[in-house]
């Protein structure tokens, strides 16, 4: 006979199902929104890693790393250097990892790490993306974020987002 043990798990609880239910529909909005605005102006405000700026914003709020300085701050700071590398050299597999490594660094210089951020580089790069793009999408579709976190986040008690603006 062998014995089944339960094993226990050290993970946090699962939230309540009000936040799960309010973080996903604030994350669910702030990308419809993007995706509309997209749609409505001809211009890009959607990329990729706002799915995972998203998932920190609305699902883990208190998190220094969803925090609006990291959020917008993160993508600028990681596009910028994207944009420039992509512009200097070109791409290639070694651009694409100086990349990340040095938007890594000029985010934790400019204490503004956003994980999401990190493949910000690679896109741009790999798009062969103009210095615009830091416009649209980053900086527009990074703030239609901050703005649906901060009013979905704040449904759950005043002002519980964001801890800090800056």
């Amino acid at each position: 006979m062998t014995r089944h043990r339960l094993i226990q798990s050290s993970a946090p609880p699962a939230p309540p199902f009000r936040f799960i239910l309010l973080s996903s529909l604030g994350a669910g909005i702030a990308i419809a929104i993007t995706g509309w605005l997209s749609l409505i102006s001809g211009t890009p405000w959607l990329m990729a890693p706002f799915g995972a700026s998203c998932v920190l914003a609305f699902g883990v709020p208190d998190s220094p790393l969803a925090q609006p300085r990291a959020i917008i701050g993160g993508h600028l700071v990681a596009t910028l250097v994207g944009l420039i590398l992509g512009q200097l050299l070109g791409d290639g597999w070694l651009v694409y990892g100086l990349g990340v490594a040095l938007a890594l660094a000029a985010m934790q210089l400019t204490r503004t790490v956003h994980a999401p951020a990190g493949a910000d580089p690679i896109i741009v790069i790999a798009a062969q993306a103009p210095f615009s793009y830091l416009i649209s999408p980053v900086l527009a579709g990074s703030v239609v974020i901050v703005l649906t976190a901060w009013a979905m986040n704040n449904l759950h008690g005043a002002k519980s987002y964001p801890r800090y603006w800056l």
